[in-house]
């Protein structure tokens, strides 16, 4: 059996170790947190010394802990195992959100297992490990809960990089794979085109917005529905909620930008989608709507469409929103202003739009999602808005075609999109 190694998390993980903090272990449902959890980072601490007897490892979704459910027998299970005030203990908690009620969830100061984790926090010879899978455990609600005792460790699909590690073939018809069927661990382990499909649409329809509807009731409503199917169709176009209700209109599907605005919040929330705001760069403030929307895993949002409306453009810019989201940048779509005469003499005003500005510290990089550059009058194209950008951070840009990286005589990188996903310093080059 192959291991995929998620050496980024397990890194994290045993930097966070002993910290006195809850570490939890959040993202999209099947996206590799258990594993990572109980089999990656549980090696590691018996490889150091750790015994079995040290590391309480429990499942709340097994069957044979239902009894573990109940608060009460929670906490008594979890203390009865700290035998000593010598050795360390680990408490590997799964599936934790299984501990909270749907009236404690309505009553969140009321949740009897933040209480029992905060408790045992109180030991110097503990260290906890939580992991959440649906919408009642979000990250935005448990760290508010912990009250500054939270540390979140967020775990995204397999990078295009821990997929090729795993992928029998060259990275030309690994991108090709992974550009169509995405990250998700399991979909490494399916042969057939046809069974990656039906996995993909299936844990779409019955985990990822099954969770939203069992959490926000909406049973029989078929706006959720219809705006996953938008989401998914207009991936990397500016859009707001006001249009996006328009279009509900012309369906003759009655709904207002306030429902849209709550349920994207809630693919948000639930890791489905992530939201990109527009920054202007030289007034150096944010533009607000529109904004565009992002999939967790390109997969996830290809079987949405029935892998039918496959724009490679599209899917090119996804990933690498999601690569650069992984690197810890934090990503924001960019604006700079273009000055133009009319033959009347008047000034018009466009916004040329710089894909993505890409922040960490000190650091700025500005990148290009160009797909590809055939002739000078593309390159042009591309190069444009960056040429209006008066600050000296580096600008990049990152194209499909099958090149060597390159500098233009301004100072761009050019490269492809596989040197970039599969160096972790292709930003530095």
């Amino acid at each position: 059996m192959i291991e995929i190694k998620r050496d980024l998390y397990l890194k994290q993980l045993i930097e966070k170790q002993g910290n006195g903090m809850v570490k939890i272990i959040t993202g999209i449902r099947r996206c590799g947190k258990s594993y990572l959890l109980f089999d990656l980072f549980r090696n590691h601490l018996l490889k150091t010394g750790v015994s079995k007897k040290q590391i309480i490892s429990l499942s709340l979704d097994e069957d044979e802990n239902e009894q573990y459910l109940n608060p009460q027998n929670l906490s008594q299970y979890l203390k009865s195992r700290i035998i000593n005030d010598e050795d360390m203990f680990y408490i590997f908690l799964d599936e934790a959100q299984l501990a909270i009620t749907e009236d404690e969830y309505k009553h969140k100061s009321r949740i009897k297992l933040y209480g029992i984790l905060n408790s045992l926090l109180r030991h110097n010879n503990v260290d906890i490990y939580i992991t959440g899978s649906n919408s009642k455990f979000l990250s935005s609600d448990i760290l508010t809960e912990f009250r500054g005792r939270g540390d979140e460790i967020r775990v995204h699909p397999l990078s295009f990089a821990e997929f090729m590690s795993v992928y029998q073939g060259n990275s030309y018809d690994g991108y090709r794979e992974y550009s169509l069927y995405g990250g998700l661990p399991y979909i490494t382990k399916i042969k057939s085109p046809e069974e990656k499909s039906k996995y993909l649409d299936t844990i779409f329809k019955s985990t990822y917005l099954n969770d939203i509807l069992e959490r926000y009731h909406l049973r029989g409503d078929m706006v959720i529905d219809y705006l996953v199917d938008i989401l998914a169709s207009d991936t990397a176009t500016l859009t707001n909620p006001t249009k996006l209700a328009n279009s509900f209109m012309s369906n003759s599907i009655k709904t207002n930008a306030n429902t849209i605005s709550s349920y994207i919040d809630y693919l948000i929330d639930a890791f489905i989608i992530s939201k990109a705001k527009r920054y202007d760069i030289r007034g150096k403030k944010y533009i607000g709507s529109p904004f565009k929307y992002y999939f967790e895993d390109i997969g996830l949002r290809n079987a949405r469409l029935n892998f039918r409306q496959i724009e490679p453009t599209h899917a090119m810019e996804n990933i690498l929103y999601n690569e650069l989201i992984l690197r810890g940048f934090d990503v924001d779509i960019g604006a700079v202003e273009k000055y133009t005469k009319t033959k009347n003499g008047q000034n018009t005003i466009a916004l040329l739009e710089v894909d993505f500005i890409c922040n960490k510290g000190s650091q700025r990089y500005y990148v290009q999602s160009a797909y590809s550059i055939p002739d000078m009058n593309k390159m042009k194209q591309e190069q444009e808005p960056l040429d209006r950008i008066k600050d000296s951070f580096k600008k990049v840009i990152v194209v499909q075609d099958n090149i060597a990286p390159w500098h233009t005589e301004k100072g761009y990188l050019i490269i492809n999109i596989l040197d970039f996903l599969l160096n972790p310093n292709s930003l530095e080059l």
